[in-house]
Formats: structure tokens, sequence, C-alpha cells
């Protein structure tokens, strides 16, 4: 048992790495971002736009990642079938989504509120098939256990997309003062926010041609009876999906609605950026997914797995709630990610963290209904979280703006969370280390609750005293669940 959980927690540092770090930069871009742009209100139009990205990119891929690792691993003398299927069905229509958002820009542009810019529209519609069809190299690395090249290639997309930013937003602005006959052919200075989505697009398209190098690995033969096998088990995935990355995004999607305007403009980039240095949180529930789920079929057959996904479930929330304390005790810190301008909406990030960690943990639960084919369960989870974000959203944004949208996520989080684990004791019992959980979440409220009455005149002395909570969290888990002698490397130094 040992010996699995650091094999998962091996792949979950490896993947990490591209994870962690690649969002890591990414999430350096919010002070470039935040400090460059116009206005707060341009910074809304890409949280906007990018909530509807992430939206479609679910609906593109339909399930099939998920569905590829579940028939592939059912019999991989198949798998090189199920990845060609896949690779066909998926590429077909993430091309015909591309045509049709270039074909009708204008009108979609139009309904969405960019009259002006309908090749905001064409760039990420581009970009979404793009990123759909690369999708399915990727997962088929995760299947092979290729961890390094999924890094480089994660770590090349962020890369470039960094450069192109860093190019067209500061190189460029520079130049057109120093130098402007050499970019004034192809730079217009006014074009702003324009700008990310072209960095966007030449990331994608040259990760895309990376990719390729993976693409062509098997031969292509298209089965059309397995992709309906797949499609049964996949789709209710899609409505899972769906309604799990609208419960991430439809807030940010609503509120441009809700609150019209400027002033809702403006209010929405706020929340985008503040939201982001809560992105720590959804770095390490991406890196602890990419080898959790490939993890749970692997050890399926294992007469010891139930006692796997328990410990799974505990090391989570450990290390989440860990993070969390060091996210708000060091928010005086954290706070210059972000330009001044920003720190008004810095209330919604404890509240945003917590339901990061809700929604990791809904995605430990999942493993009962994927395990047990009853992925419809998922997918209802997932509308119920829905309806409340919805319900929630038009209630509160009104009157409270953005933290009306954290406090609706947060509600949505727990309460499919909770869902989620009445259901699963029914159909997979599973006997998670409840008192241990407990015991650390109560802990790291009660720390947090002192910290807030920290507040002397002097920032260094209060970055002190969190400290010395930090500390005496640390001291805990390592007397109580990690010892030091159980750390690889570490281990060497203590008996």
């Amino acid at each position: 048992m040992a010996e699995q959980m650091r094999k998962l927690a091996k792949e979950t540092a490896m993947y990490g790495v591209s994870s962690i770090l690649g969002k890591f930069l990414n999430w350096m871009m919010v002070p470039l971002y935040t400090y460059v742009l116009a206005s707060p209100a341009d910074y809304g139009i890409v949280t906007n736009l990018y909530a509807w990205t992430a939206l479609l990119l679910v609906m593109l891929t339909y399930g099939m990642e998920t569905g590829f690792l579940r028939f592939a691993n059912k019999n991989k003398d198949e798998a090189g079938k199920v990845y060609s299927t896949t690779l066909i069905a998926v590429g077909v229509t993430s091309t015909i989504f591309a045509l049709v958002c270039i074909i009708f820009s204008h009108p979609i542009a139009n309904a969405m509120g960019y009259p002006h810019h309908s090749e905001f529209i064409a760039m990420l519609g581009t970009v979404v098939a793009f990123d759909a069809f690369g999708c399915i190299p990727y997962v088929y690395l995760r299947f092979k256990n290729r961890p390094v090249r999924f890094v480089a290639l994660n770590l090349f997309a962020i890369f470039v997309n960094i450069f192109f930013n860093i190019f067209f937003l500061v190189i460029c602005p520079w130049l057109m003062v120093k130098a402007p006959t050499l970019i004034n052919w192809f730079y217009d200075p006014h074009y702003g926010v324009g700008y990310v989505f072209i960095s966007n697009i030449f990331s994608t398209a040259l990760v895309t041609i990376a990719l390729l190098f993976d693409v062509f690995v098997v031969k292509f033969e298209f089965d059309k009876a397995l992709l309906k096998q797949m499609l049964r088990y996949s789709l209710p995935l899609v409505v899972l999906g769906i309604a799990g990355t609208m419960n991430q995004t439809l807030d940010k999607i609503l509120f441009k609605m809700l609150m019209p305007g400027v002033k809702g403009a403006t209010e929405l980039g706020i929340y985008g950026a503040t939201s982001k240095i809560a992105l720590v949180m959804m770095m390490f529930t991406q890196a602890f997914r990419y080898s959790y789920e490939p993890f749970i079929f692997a050890q399926k057959k294992d007469k010891n797995s139930l006692e796997a996904y328990a410990d799974a479930m505990k090391f989570y929330i450990l290390f989440a709630l860990f993070i969390f304390l060091g996210m708000v005790l060091y928010m005086d810190i954290f706070k210059y990610v972000i330009q001044h301008n920003y720190w008004v909406g810095l209330n919604a990030v404890p509240v945003v963290l917590f339901s990061f960690i809700f929604q990791g943990i809904f995605f430990n639960l999942s493993l009962w209904y994927k395990l047990t084919d009853k992925t419809m369960y998922g997918a209802w989870f997932s509308v119920l979280g829905t309806v409340i974000i919805v319900i929630l959203n038009v209630l509160l944004v009104p009157v409270y703006s953005y933290m009306g949208c954290a406090w609706a996520a947060f509600t949505c989080y727990f309460v499919i969370m909770v869902v989620s684990y009445i259901y699963g004791q029914k159909h997979m019992p599973i006997k998670y280390d409840l008192k241990t959980i407990g015991l650390y979440t109560c802990v790291t409220l009660l720390f947090y609750a002192i910290s807030l009455f920290i507040k002397t005149p002097y920032s260094i002395l209060n970055v002190a005293l969190k400290s010395v909570l930090m500390v005496a969290f640390l001291v805990l888990l390592i007397k109580r669940d990690f010892p030091l002698r159980t750390i690889p490397v570490i281990n060497r130094f203590f008996k």
C-alpha cells in the first residue's frame, strides 16, 4: 500500500511540474495584465471570454478523455484502435466548430456584446478547436506513462504564450517609443487586450504542430461500433463536464448579464484578478487529478484498492488545507501579484480557495460512479451544482457583486460534495479517515480565525506572527501523519 501511495505521489509530482509550474507562470501574467491593460474593465473582457472557452473546450472533448482511459485500460491490446478512433472523432468535430466560429464570427460577436471585435471570436474559436484535439494526444501520454513528454509539451505551450504576451504588451509599446519604424507595419498600440488573444492563438498553433509527433504513432483506423460504446460511456460525462465547468465559469459568464456596462466589466475584472490568487489551490488539484484518474482505473482489481482510495483522499485534503493556510496567512505578500486597484476584491480569496478544496474532494469522490459505470450520477450531481450556481448568482450578484459569485461557488461545491459522498457510501462504501480530516479542518479554520485578529501597524510583525501559526500546523502534520523518516530524500537525515 505504501508503495502505491509513493507511486501516486511521484506521478502527481511529475505531472505537477507542468501543471503547477505552468499555471504559476500563467499566474505571473496576472500582474502584467493588471498593470499594463488600460483598466480592470479590459481584464474583465479577458475573464469573460476565457470563461466561455473553458466551457466550450469541455463540450468539444465530450468526455472522450476519460472514455479513452476507460476503454484503453479495459483492453490494452486494442489501445491503438481506441486512440485512433478517438482522434478522428474529436478531430472532425473540432474542425467543424472552428469553421463555424470563423464564418459566423460577426453575429456571434454581436450577440456576446463585442460588435467591434468579431476577430476575438474567430481567434478563440480556433484556439478551442486546436486545444480540444490536443487533449487526446495528452491523455494518450498519460496512458503510456510518459510524464516527461507531457511536461515538456505543456511547458513549451506556456513559454510560447508568455513570450508573445510580453512581446506584444511590453516590448512593442517600448519599441513604438524608441524605434517605431521597426514595428508600426504590424503593431497597433490601441489594440490592447486583443494581443492577449493573438498570443494565445500563436502558442496553441505551435504546440499542436509539436503534438503531431504523438498523433501519428498508431495505425489509423476508425471503429464505428467502438465509438458508439465509448459515447454511451462518455456522454453522461459530457453533462458532468459541462455542468462541472459551468460551475467554475458560469459566474463569469452571467456576471456581464447581471451587471452590465462598464461598472460590471470593472467588477468582473477585479473578481477575475483576485480569483487568480487562489489559483494555487487549483494547480495542486489539477496535478493530483492528472495522476489520480489513471491510478483509480489501474487499482480497480487490487484487493486493497478501497484502502488506497481512502489514503489518497486523506492526503489530498491535508495538503489542500496546508496550501489554504499558507495562502490566507501570507495574503499581505500574495496581494502584490495584482495591481493595487484590484485589492478591494481580496476578501473573496478565502471563499474561492475553499470552493477549490470542495471541488477537489468532489473529484476524489467521483471514483465510485466511474468505476461502477454509473456516470449518470456524476452528471446529475453537477447539474445540481449548476442549478445552485445560477440561482445564487441571480439572487446575490445584483446585491453583493463578485462576493455573490464567490459564495455561490462555495455553496455549489459544498452541496454536491456532500451529496456525492452520501451516494458513494451506498454504492461503494469506503472508510475515509473522517476523524483525521475533521481534526485538520478544525485546526485550519481556528488558525485562520486567529490570523484575522493579527493586525499590528507593522507588516513584518504581522507576517512573523502568522508564521508561528503556519509552523504550528506544519509541526502537527509531521508529528501526526508525516514523520520525517517516511519522506524521500529528507528521511536520510532522520531515523
